[in-house]
């Protein structure tokens, strides 16, 4: 089952490091076959008092995304990132193809 790292920033500093974080962050997925499937955007607000942009990057599973969270390769990248923006990460997994908003009753 697929695992998502979802990840909501904000304040952030465009300078030269967010630059280098971009520039290194896909190669530090490639080895644990993540890939972005949004990453900012123009989003729609429809409820709440939503800021930030928000990135969610796939894997295959939960063990590739912390491997990869965890790697060397980006664990070096992640200081550039935290220095110059706030943020909040979490991974999720999803759910089987028949699933029912019921279900979380179980």
């Amino acid at each position: 089952m697929a695992t998502y790292a979802v990840a909501r920033l904000w304040d952030v500093v465009m300078g030269s490091q967010i630059v280098q974080y971009l520039e290194g962050i896909d190669a530090t997925l490639a080895p644990f076959q993540g890939r972005f499937l949004i990453h900012g955007g123009d989003a729609e607000k429809l409820e709440g008092n939503w800021t930030g942009g928000l990135i969610i990057i796939e894997f295959p599973d939960r063990q590739q995304a912390q491997a990869w969270y965890h790697s060397e390769a980006y664990q070096k990248l992640l200081p550039l990132r935290l220095s110059n923006a706030k943020s909040e990460v979490i991974l999720i997994d999803t759910v089987p193809d028949d699933h029912k908003a019921t279900d979380v009753l179980k």
